[in-house]
C-alpha cells in the first residue's frame, strides 16, 4: 500500500484513538463489575488502583497483538469485516494471556469476569470506531485525500484484473486515470469508466498533461526492454512504479504451487469455484434461501394480489437466461410490465440507455404502476428465490444474462458464466443500473477470482441499504 495513500498524521490518529477506546472499555468493565455489579454479585470490593498493572499489560498487549494480526499499521479503505475479524482475534488472545496469568498466580482478588467484560466492549466500542472513521475517511477520499491518480501500463489480462480491483473496491482509494497499451486497438478502445490513453509512446504526453500519482505496470516480463523504458519515464519526473508480477499473466490465487523434491511446480487454476467452495455456498444458499422465503411469503401474496389488480396478465414472468457454464434456465420474477413487453423491445431500441448488448430504459413505458414500486425496491425479484432452492441461482453471483447478451460478449467477458448466476452481487452495490456493461463484467469475474463466505456476507449486508434507498434500480 502507497504510503501517499494513508497520510501520517492519520495514522497517529486512527492509533490515539485506539489507546483511548482500550482505557475506556477497561474502566467502563470495572464499573460495570464492582459499582453496578452487573451480571453478578460482589463477594469482597477491589480498589481500581489494583488493577492499573493489568491495564497496562493489556494495552501492551492488545497494541503487540494488534501488529502481529495485521490491525497495525492502520490500512485506509480495509474491509470492516475483515478489520473486525483481526481486532477480534487480538483481543481474544490478549485477554487469555491476562486471565491465565491470573489463573497461574492463584489470586482470587482479580475479578476474570472483568477482562472478559473489558474484551467485549473493547471489541464493541472499536467496531464502532472502525465504522466511523470509514465514513470519515470516505469524506477525505472525496475531497482528494488519500487518492491515488494512478496510470495502468497494459490492458491485457492482467491489467483488467488491476482494474476489477480498483472497481470493486473504491475503498482502496485507487482512482485510475485511463491506460496505454501498445496494441493500437487496445491504445483507442475505453474499458468501461477506463479511459484509453494511447499507446506507450504517449505515455510522456500523458503524464505531462495530467497529474498522476502512480504508475502501474502489468505488461508480460517478456517485454523487459519496454518496461525499463516506462520506469525511467516515471523518474525523471519523480512518479512511483508499482510492476505487477506476471506468472501467466494470473493473479495469486489463480496459481497452484507445490513441491517436488524442493523443484517449485507452478500450476494453473481456472477462473471458478472449486468444489469445496461450490459445497460451502451451496449449503449457504438453502439454509439462507428457504428462510428468507418463509419470512417473505405473506409479502409475495400481497404483492401478487397488486399485480392481478393493476393490469392483466400472469402474476410471474418467466425468461430464459444463462446460467453457469452457458447452460439455459427459466429465471422467475414479478411481473413488472403489462403483457407483451418483450415484443416490443426492438421498436424502442433507440430509447436504450445501457451500454453493450444490455437494454435499460431509465423511464420505460412498459412499465406497470405496481411494477415501478416493485422495480424501485427490488422486490420483482423475490421469486427468484426459487431459481436458489433449484440450484439455477445464488444469493450471490454475477448478474445473469439474456442468450442475446452472450452471444455479443467478447472472450474475456465470458469468464462470468463461470459462476452459478445470483440475486445480487457486486454489480449490485455498485450502482446497478448505472454500471456501464463492461464495469459489470469486470466486477462479477473478481467477484469470482477473490470469493469467500465473507464476502458473500459483505455483499448481502450492503445490498440492504441499496435496494432500501433504491439507488440505481430502473
Amino acid at each position: 500500500m502507497s504510503d501517499r495513500r494513508i497520510p501520517w498524521w492519520w495514522r497517529w490518529i486512527r492509533i490515539g484513538l485506539d489507546l483511548i477506546v482500550i482505557q475506556v472499555a477497561f474502566v467502563l468493565a470495572y464499573l460495570m463489575r464492582y459499582r453496578w455489579e452487573w451480571f453478578r454479585e460482589i463477594t469482597f470490593d477491589a480498589p481500581f488502583s489494583a488493577y492499573i498493572p493489568f491495564q497496562i499489560a493489556w494495552t501492551v498487549l492488545l497494541l503487540l497483538m494488534f501488529r502481529l494480526d495485521r490491525v497495525y499499521p492502520p490500512q485506509m479503505g480495509a474491509p470492516w469485516l475483515e478489520e473486525m475479524y483481526r481486532i477480534l482475534n487480538a483481543v481474544a488472545k490478549s485477554t487469555l494471556v491476562l486471565m491465565a496469568v491470573v489463573f497461574f498466580s492463584q489470586s482470587l482478588f482479580y475479578s476474570r469476569l472483568m477482562f472478559l467484560e473489558a474484551a467485549l466492549l473493547v471489541v464493541l466500542l472499536l467496531g464502532a470506531l472502525r465504522f466511523f472513521e470509514s465514513r470519515a475517511e470516505r469524506i477525505m477520499r472525496r475531497r482528494g485525500i488519500g487518492v491515488v491518480r494512478a496510470l495502468i501500463v497494459g490492458a491485457g489480462d492482467l491489467g483488467r484484473a488491476v482494474m476489477r480491483a480498483a472497481l470493486a473496491r473504491p475503498e482502496l482509494g485507487y482512482r485510475i486515470v485511463g491506460f496505454v497499451d501498445d496494441d493500437p486497438e487496445k491504445a483507442r478502445t475505453d474499458i468501461g469508466p477506463f479511459r484509453a490513453r494511447g499507446t506507450l509512446d504517449d505515455l510522456p504526453k500523458v503524464l505531462g498533461e495530467d497529474t498522476v500519482d502512480e504508475v502501474i505496470i502489468t505488461l508480460p516480463m517478456a517485454f523487459y526492454d519496454r518496461i525499463q523504458e516506462v520506469v525511467q519515464h516515471c523518474e525523471a519526473r519523480r512518479i512511483p512504479v508499482r510492476i505487477v508480477p506476471d506468472p501467466f499473466q494470473l493473479t495469486l490465487s489463480r496459481l497452484d504451487v507445490r513441491d517436488l523434491d524442493g523443484i517449485p511446480l507452478i500450476g494453473v487454476r481456472e477462473a471458478r469455484f472449486s468444489p469445496w467452495q461450490f459445497r460451502v455456498k451451496r449449503a449457504m444458499d438453502l439454509v439462507l434461501a428457504t428462510l428468507l422465503l418463509l419470512i417473505s411469503a405473506p409479502l409475495m401474496a400481497l404483492i401478487a394480489l397488486a399485480i392481478k389488480l393493476d393490469s392483466p396478465g400472469p402474476v410471474i414472468f418467466r425468461q430464459v437466461r444463462v446460467g453457469k457454464d452457458g447452460r439455459l434456465f427459466t429465471m422467475y420474477k414479478f411481473r413488472t410490465m403489462r403483457v407483451g413487453a418483450e415484443q416490443e423491445q426492438e421498436r424502442l431500441r433507440a430509447l436504450n440507455e445501457a451500454s453493450g448488448p444490455l437494454f435499460k430504459i431509465r423511464n420505460d413505458p412498459r412499465v406497470t404502476r405496481v411494477g415501478r414500486i416493485l422495480r424501485r425496491l427490488s422486490l420483482d425479484e423475490l421469486p427468484q428465490l426459487i431459481n436458489v432452492l433449484k440450484g439455477e441461482m445464488s444469493l450471490v453471483g454475477p448478474r445473469p444474462p439474456v442468450p442475446a447478451e452472450v452471444e455479443a460478449y467478447k472472450p474475456w467477458q465470458r469468464q462470468r458464466l463461470a459462476a452459478v448466476p445470483g440475486m445480487t452481487g457486486l454489480w449490485q452495490i455498485s450502482g446497478r443500473s448505472d454500471l456501464t456493461f463492461d464495469e459489470m463484467c469486470l466486477l462479477d469475474i473478481y467477484y469470482i477470482e477473490n470469493w469467500s463466505p465473507l464476502l458473500d456476507l459483505e455483499i448481502m449486508l450492503r445490498t440492504i441499504p441499496r435496494v432500501i434507498m433504491g439507488e440505481g434500480a430502473y
